[in-house]
Parts: C-alpha cells; sequence; structure tokens
C-alpha cells in the first residue's frame, strides 16, 4: 500500500527551476495547482509577461490529491445555494458549471490532451427518509433549470442521474497545461515560496522564501488558502473540511460516479482501480487521522488499498466559491467546495476576462467581495466557534497518546515538548498534530501541512517548522 494518491505515480514532464534573481512581471500567478496553470494558460495569448511560481512542485497540492471528477451534479449544491442566496443564483451557479465542463472538452480537443478523459454517468443517491426530502427538492429545482437529468423513484431510495460527466487524470491534463504554458513562454518557477506581498508605487512588490523580488503589475492568489488575513478575513468566510480516500484495483470496472447525499460517499472509477472517498469531516473535529483512515477502509470493506491518502477543501458560507477581484489588481481564486476540478478550470477564463479588462457573466456571482447576508453572518459566527475550538483543544489535549511519539529519520522522538521539533504552526502558532498515516503534520486550524522534516508542503503558512 502507497500512502500517496494515484495521481502522484505520474511521472512529471519537465523539473522547473526555482527563482534565482529579481524579476520584474506584467502579471505574477502564486499557485502551481489546476487554478494557477489554468489561469496562465488562458493568458498565454495576451502579450503580457507572465510568471507563476509554486511552493514546492506543480500539481502536488490539492489538484493532485482530488478525485478528479467533472460535472454538474454536485449533490444537493444547488439546493444550498438557494437557500442561503436565492433560485437566481442558485441557477447562475448551476450554469457556471455547465460552462466549466464545456471549457474543459474544448481545451482537451484543442490541444489534443491525452489525459484519460472519459464522458460518464453521475449520480447522486439517498435512501434515508430526510435525505430523499432533501435529493427530491433538489430534483425539483434542476428540472426548474432545464437540466439534462433522469430521477428514479425507487420504494426504498432516490437517484438523479446525468450522463453529461467527466471523469479524468488531474496531472495528466496539468502536466499538458504546463507544457503549453513554457512553450509560450510563460516562466514558471517552483520551490519558490512567496512570504510578502506588498504594493509599493502602484507595484505589487513580491518576496520570495530565499530573498529574490518579484514586481509585478498584477497578481493572482491561486494558491489552496491564501498566506494572508487582511484585507480578506478568510477564517470567518469559510471553514476547512478533510476527506479520505483510497484506490484499490478491481474486476469490475463502471462507467459511473456516484454521489450520496449523506455521509459524503463517492466513488469513481481509474481505468482498473476503484476511487472511493469518505468521511469528510470539520478539521477542527477528528484530530485522529489514523483513526478515520480505518473506517475508511471499513466503509468500503477493503482494509488493503493499492493507495491511500487524504485530502482538504474549503468550504464558504453560501457554497460560492471565491473568484475575482479583492483589491485594485490583486485577484483571488480558492474556496471551491469540494468540487475543485470544474471551478479551477472556470476560474482560469474569468480570471483572465478580468485581468484584460473584458466582461465576464460570472464576475459578480463569484466575487469574493460579495455582500453578505443574515445567512452567511450566522455562519461566520460557527467559524469563529471552530476556530477557537480548535485552537483550545489542541492545546488541552496534546498529550494525546496516539501522536505522541513519532519516528523521523529512524529516530523516535516526542513531538509535542521536544527540542528537536517545533511543534507550532508558524502561521498562527496553532499545535500541530502528526497524521501517521501520511506521514505529515498537519494544523487542525487552517490545514497548513508540513512533510516528516517539516517543510511546509501546503499553506497559508509561509514558513516551514
Amino acid at each position: 500500500m502507497k500512502n500517496k494518491s494515484i495521481w502522484l505515480e505520474t511521472k512529471k514532464p519537465k523539473t522547473n527551476a526555482s527563482l534565482n534573481q529579481n524579476i520584474d512581471v506584467d502579471i505574477l500567478i502564486i499557485g502551481g495547482g489546476l487554478t494557477g496553470i489554468s489561469t496562465a494558460y488562458e493568458l498565454k495569448d495576451s502579450n503580457q509577461k507572465i510568471c507563476l511560481v509554486e511552493r514546492n512542485t506543480i500539481g502536488q497540492g490539492t489538484t493532485g490529491n482530488t478525485t478528479g471528477k467533472l460535472t454538474f451534479l454536485q449533490a444537493i449544491k444547488y439546493s444550498k445555494i438557494q437557500k442561503i442566496r436565492n433560485q437566481k443564483i442558485s441557477k447562475k451557479y448551476y450554469e457556471s458549471q455547465i460552462e466549466a465542463l464545456k471549457i474543459a472538452e474544448n481545451i482537451i480537443q484543442k490541444e489534443n490532451i491525452d489525459c484519460d478523459f472519459i464522458k460518464t454517468t453521475t449520480y447522486v443517491y439517498a435512501d434515508a427518509k430526510k435525505e430523499i426530502k432533501k435529493l427530491t427538492k433538489e430534483a425539483k429545482l434542476l428540472t426548474k433549470f432545464k437540466a439534462d437529468i433522469k430521477i428514479n423513484n425507487n420504494q426504498n431510495f432516490k437517484t438523479i442521474s446525468t450522463e453529461n460527466s467527466f471523469v479524468f487524470h488531474p496531472l495528466k491534463y496539468l502536466y499538458a497545461l504546463e507544457e503549453i504554458c513554457l512553450k509560450s513562454n510563460i516562466a514558471i518557477y517552483e520551490n519558490t515560496p512567496i512570504i510578502s506581498l506588498k504594493k509599493i508605487n502602484n507595484k505589487y512588490l513580491c518576496q520570495t522564501s530565499n530573498n529574490y523580488q518579484i514586481k509585478a503589475n498584477k497578481v493572482v492568489i491561486a494558491c489552496h488558502y491564501p498566506f494572508f488575513l487582511f484585507p480578506f478575513f478568510m477564517p470567518l468566510k469559510s471553514h476547512i473540511k478533510q476527506s479520505y480516500i483510497m484506490a484499490s484495483k478491481t474486476k469490475e470496472y463502471k462507467n459511473i460516479s456516484l454521489i450520496t447525499t449523506k455521509k459524503t460517499i463517492s466513488y469513481r472509477y481509474q481505468k482498473q482501480y476503484k476511487i472511493f472517498l469518505a468521511n469528510s469531516h470539520n478539521i477542527a473535529n477528528k484530530l485522529n487521522k489514523k483513526e478515520q483512515f480505518l473506517k475508511l477502509m471499513q466503509l468500503n470493506n477493503n482494509y488493503n488499498p493499492d493507495y491511500l491518502w487524504s485530502n482538504k477543501d474549503i468550504y464558504t458560507n453560501d457554497h460560492i466559491p471565491f473568484i475575482g477581484l479583492i483589491k485594485p489588481n490583486l485577484y483571488l481564486a480558492t474556496a471551491y467546495n469540494a468540487w475543485g476540478m470544474t471551478n479551477a478550470i472556470l476560474a482560469g477564463q474569468i480570471l483572465k476576462d478580468l485581468i484584460l479588462e473584458k466582461e465576464n457573466k460570472y464576475k459578480e456571482l463569484f466575487n469574493p467581495l460579495r455582500n453578505p447576508n443574515l445567512k452567511t453572518i450566522l455562519k461566520s459566527t460557527l467559524n469563529i466557534t471552530l476556530n477557537a475550538k480548535s485552537f483550545i483543544q489542541n492545546k488541552i489535549f496534546l498529550q494525546k497518546s496516539w501522536y505522541k511519539y513519532v519516528k523521523i529519520n529512524h529516530k523516535t522522538i516526542k513531538v509535542n515538548n521536544s527540542k528537536q521539533v517545533n511543534n507550532r504552526c508558524p502561521h498562527m502558532n496553532c499545535s500541530l498534530i502528526y497524521n501517521e498515516v501520511e506521514q505529515t503534520f498537519e494544523c487542525p486550524c487552517h490545514a497548513s501541512t508540513f512533510d516528516k522534516n517539516g517543510k511546509c508542503i501546503k499553506g497559508p503558512s509561509k514558513y516551514d517548522i
């Protein structure tokens, strides 16, 4: 069994150097996941000097740990948006997801990308009375939107399905776009963390961890979690969930993907593998990661998967991502509510239009500075409570035996009071917990993740431990 994503087995075609000089560009993109690379791809013909920097390696973060589904059928997302906002906004979000599918299909065909892109049937399934009621509301809403769906009412369960869905290999797609960007003279630097961003004389000055500077007219923050708190107040507008995923060889390949309305279970097939996701929870809860992986295997009745990993997703208060302008010439794209593949591809086109000052019909829908309403404000209160809970509980219960001792470089050391390991997250000084399955240190406040040697592999932390 390999404690990593099945996609990370894919050989990266090119390793890019880290930045080793001061540079001046028109557009700087921070983040080398699907959002960042899609944005660079969309801007490749704009005659702008573009630079993309990634703190680690292209595609190794959230994109490399997803399940690789592209669908507008997203559990009961449209009912949730309608409840928080209204039906008009819910329909607009539906239309955006349909467009995202078209964008992906067009790019793959135009660039002749081999990324295991397969049209598939996606099902949303409910079997409990309460969940069937929720799914019935979702079906009625999608029918009003004239969505291409089928509804199956069984005596014991209900499903909504569509054949207008796809699965793909996210890293094969990403690496193909990366190659196109490099051929278009877009500079890509890996292992180049940005540790500060300041505006000076109408330009943004970005400092890297190795003391080089990037001056840019416009900056796109395309990393998973923004590495700043101000001016956006991200912790008030969102929360983070962790999901657990396994891939196992199977002889019963099916050209379907399934999502349940309850317990957040989903699966799809990738050639001879079944990819199974379950057990999503707020990162402030369920700190014993090994226990969650065991529950995942129990749900799938398989205790010997070929691959085992986890992923973290940011959820907004109104279930709509943040894509757009947050300050003059400063753009943000994040918080895809677990549907990162469709929304990252869509974000590339939205950001291109905004940067080039073109109209985009989804500008207001995804506006990160959209006005809150009473319901989103109440959710902000819940986010504050969960953040406080996370901070307090990992201080009080740090002596828990299931992460008290860890092995690093063949030496067993005590995590909590060790002089060898600083177990505080550099972002906001939260205590870290140890994920012994994936061998990472994780922050239960804002999801910064560090490898067993203390290197930051996922922000918002700007520093190693």
